[in-house]
């Protein structure tokens, strides 16, 4: 978990974000999904000044690992210097070793945030759910921890000043806030409230806007008079020419065989999975990944 240099803002990461929220949902299912409706609670990963620093470290490990139903996993918790925020041992477990940097001693608030990141790769570990190169899998992990109810921690020990900044996690303030989002949107949660860090506020409701605005994307009945008059001239090219003007747009066109009917493609505004749909009006239509009802009108 880097946590120096510049803080990077934006949405340079958004493809793998939405990827990972795909892939989650793939592999642990919508109920197994679903059963994380409820995040990790700030009075449960409180840690004051005046707590045994071993102790407390150990204590809010246990939320996370009980959060995330490890109940056979035992995270043994130390310090020491080094460049990374924490790093954790993926073995064949029950034990994990997780290490924090030295620097966590006197940042105690935020033990919680690099102990929800380490504790979600021991998770990921054990589902064999991984993405390829260190990176993307990092975001992966970053992504899994906000959408499974403990990286609004992450983003909560976002910090930035004019003297220093403060970030943890691969994900940018705006992308962790984007995550959360969807969450928040799926859940019914309202994370506003959990926030001390009034740069992870900002950045959630930056989030919050991009999220909402998958929502309002054609086919989608929620779309506006603009892109709803973009979706139809698009639909007549495709009918007239074969294709939409631009396949790498949130929507394209195919038809399965030279004389079969339009048919639309574009992702689910949840899971982010494809969903191909006739190219024939007003439709609603449920995502068999991640049950969503969506009015379209294609």
């Amino acid at each position: 978990m880097p946590d120096d240099g510049p803080v990077e803002h934006g949405y340079p990461h958004l493809e793998t974000v939405r990827a990972a929220i795909t892939a989650l949902y793939r592999r642990l299912s919508y109920d197994t999904v679903h059963s994380f409706d409820t995040s990790v609670a700030p009075a449960d990963v409180a840690f004051c000044d005046t707590d045994d620093l071993h102790l407390g470290a150990q204590r809010v490990a246990r939320e996370m690992v009980r959060h995330l139903r490890l109940p056979d996993a035992r995270m043994i918790v130390s310090f020491r210097e080094m460049r990374h925020a924490a790093f954790v041992e993926l073995a064949a477990g029950p034990e994990y070793f997780i290490e924090l940097n030295d620097r966590f001693r006197s940042h105690r608030r935020d033990i919680g945030a690099a102990l929800a990141h380490e504790v979600m790769h021991v998770y990921l570990h054990r589902l064999d759910l991984a993405f390829p190169g260190t990176r993307d899998n990092e975001i992966l992990t970053d992504t899994a921890t906000t959408y499974l109810g403990a990286g609004w921690l992450l983003l909560d020990a976002y910090r930035e000043d004019g003297a220093s900044s403060q970030k943890l996690g691969y994900l940018t303030p705006e992308e962790f806030g984007y995550v959360l989002a969807k969450r928040a949107l799926a859940f019914g949660e309202a994370p506003e409230t959990w926030f001390t860090s009034p740069q992870a506020y900002t950045a959630y409701t930056k989030g919050l806007a991009r999220a909402r605005h998958d929502q309002r994307q054609p086919p989608l009945t929620a779309a506006g008079w603009a892109g709803r008059r973009r979706y139809a001239k698009d639909r007549r090219h495709a009918l007239d020419h074969g294709a939409a003007p631009d396949p790498t747009g949130p929507y394209s066109f195919s038809r399965p065989d030279a004389s079969g009917p339009l048919r639309v493609s574009f992702p689910c505004p949840t899971c982010h999975q494809r969903i191909r749909l006739p190219a024939r009006g007003r439709v609603r239509a449920r995502c068999g990944l991640c049950r969503s009802v969506l009015d379209c009108d294609t």
